[in-house]
């Protein structure tokens, strides 16, 4: 269900609230009216919005109106109107409990709340499904400290977020195939899409959808099926993880290099560090442009190991760089640092922000 569809039972359920409020309020007002014109006036408006009111609610005080058994047709009244007033308070009631008790009520209230906040979301990324490789995906996103919207069509999928990641995650419930959805999320805004559905078809649809609504994010879906990474290429995705190849890799490496895998592994894990390899690209008009790496103070000031450098055009990496590495416009650094560190170190405008 998407956030349209939630918005479409939001109205739907406030019009049942207001239906059965107002038809208390009629009925209440027919009753106060009813007894008084029976009565020609020997009863007060008062005596008769409580006659009403005992009526509805059923409590059985008796005729609290003197003589009612005196007034033609007012105790074929009294019958008529015990049994639709009764009717529609317990009509009334159900729709209250069924707003309140099961949370109906605060469920919209956040997901109200929840989409206000997805609106004023920029730069951000989309979390295409979030079930076994997508709650992976969630985990370090949020270590990492990314804004990012997921998409899910399991209504429990927030609450296993919100666990996961220790806060409250923003999502929306609904199929990301969908154009609607993916608006809903903030797709014309965002930084890049992570497909990371179980079907390689659903995600191929998400990547055309994504790239025909926003050609200028970066994508990156996954492939469970080795054929299906050049279509995925083909229909616009940036990068494709093939989960066997990469789960292969995995496999191997335990066996020949056990202690390297054992150390990214804690590395990752490390909540209290949140240590990881993380990139900054120098931008047109940085301060580090045509300056030496030793000059920057990456290392010493800022505690952030450089692994390598890419300029912008040739592509190739150089491994551990010296100290005299000259820094140029578009080189983008590999480095391996705290998250913190990182983000001190985009936030000084050396480095373009994410």
């Amino acid at each position: 269900m998407s956030q349209q569809d939630y918005e479409r039972a939001a109205i739907a359920t406030r019009r049942r609230l207001l239906g059965a409020l107002g038809a208390i309020m009629v009925i209440y007002t027919i009753g106060t009216i009813g007894y008084y014109l029976l009565g020609s006036g020997r009863w007060s408006l008062g005596d008769c919005a409580y006659m009403t009111a005992i009526s509805i609610t059923t409590v059985g005080y008796g005729e609290v109106l003197s003589g009612l058994h005196g007034v033609p047709y007012a105790r074929l009244f009294t019958a008529v109107f015990l049994i639709t007033g009764a009717g529609i308070g317990l009509y009334s009631v159900s729709v209250l409990t069924t707003f309140l008790v099961e949370g109906e009520f605060f469920n919209l209230r956040r997901r109200r709340k929840m989409q206000q906040r997805i609106a004023k979301l920029s730069n951000h990324l989309i979390v295409c499904g979030a079930g076994r490789t997508g709650a992976h995906i969630v985990s370090e996103l949020s270590t990492a400290r990314w804004g990012f919207v997921v998409i899910d069509t399991d209504e429990e999928v927030s609450q296993r977020c919100n666990e996961l990641c220790g806060k409250e995650v923003y999502y929306i419930i609904g199929d990301a195939t969908h154009d609607q959805v993916l608006i809903e999320a903030g797709i014309h805004r965002a930084h890049g899409v992570v497909a990371g559905l179980p079907d390689d078809k659903d995600n191929l649809y998400v990547v055309v959808t994504a790239r025909g609504l926003n050609p200028s994010l970066r994508i990156v879906t996954k492939a469970v099926d080795p054929q299906a990474v050049a279509k995925l290429k083909v229909a616009g995705a940036d990068s494709v993880v093939s989960v066997n190849r990469i789960g292969g890799m995995r496999m191997a490496s335990e066996m020949i290099r056990p202690t390297v895998v054992n150390f990214l592994d804690q590395m990752l894990r490390d909540r209290d560090k949140n240590l990881r390899f993380e990139e900054a690209t120098i931008p047109k008009g940085s301060p580090l442009i045509n300056r030496q790496l030793a000059q920057s103070d990456i290392r010493r000031e800022r505690s952030l190991l450089v692994i390598a450098a890419v300029g912008p055009e040739e592509g190739a990496y150089i491994y551990s760089p010296g100290h005299d590495l000259v820094l140029r416009e578009g080189m983008t650094l590999i480095l391996l640092g705290e998250t913190e560190s990182v983000e001190r170190l985009r936030a000084s405008h050396l480095f373009e922000d994410r």
